[in-house]
C-alpha cells in the first residue's frame, strides 16, 4: 500500500492494520524516518518536501512491486509525507510483513534504500542562514547500489 500525504500518521495503528487477520505473517519489519534538528552542522528549523502528484505514487508503486518480486511478502506499506515539517516530525514509514523475519528485514531495507535514491521527492532545508535544496548523497547511492540486479543483497 502506498500513501503520499501531508498529514502525520500513527505508526502503531498503521503497523496493526498492515497484517491484521493475516496469520501467515511471522514477522513485521519497519523503519520510521524523522526530521533531524541538524543538517551539515547547522540547526535545522524546518524541511520542505515537494513532489509531483501521480508521478510520485507511480514511482513508489514501482519500487514496492520490485520488493514484492524479490521477497515473499504478505504485505507492505510506504507512507511518505510532503509539505513543511519540523525537527522531530515523522517523514516516512516503511513496513514489510512476511512469513519469515529475514525477508521482512531485507525487503524493508531495500525499500528504504530505493526510496532515498529513486523516489521523486525534493527536499529543502531551512536554517537561520536561509534555505538550501538537498543534493543526492554518494553514501545513499552506494547503499541503493547493493540491490541492483546481479549484486548480493543485505
Amino acid at each position: 500500500m502506498i500513501k503520499v500525504q501531508r498529514e502525520d500518521f500513527d505508526t502503531g495503528a498503521e503497523l496493526a492494520r498492515l497484517s491484521a487477520g493475516n496469520f501467515a505473517v511471522g514477522g513485521v519489519a519497519a523503519f520510521v524516518g524523522v526530521v533531524r534538528d541538524m543538517a551539515e552542522g547547522e540547526a535545522l528549523t524546518a524541511m520542505e518536501l515537494e513532489h509531483y502528484p501521480g508521478m510520485t505514487e507511480k514511482a513508489l508503486a514501482d519500487i514496492e512491486a520490485e520488493a514484492k518480486r524479490r521477497w515473499p511478502l504478505e504485505a507492505s506499506l510506504i507512507i511518505h509525507r510532503h509539505g513543511t515539517l519540523e525537527p522531530g516530525d515523522r517523514i516516512v514509514l516503511v513496513a514489510t510483513a512476511s512469513a519469515h523475519r529475514q525477508a521482512a528485514f531485507e525487503a524493508c531495507q531495500f525499500l528504504v534504500d530505493w526510496l532515498k535514491t529513486k523516489a521523486p521527492f525534493w527536499k529543502r532545508e531551512e536554517t537561520a542562514a536561509g534555505h538550501r535544496w538537498v543534493n543526492a548523497r554518494a553514501a545513499d547511492d552506494s547503499q541503493a547500489a547493493r540491490w541492483e540486479k546481479g549484486k548480493a543483497t543485505g
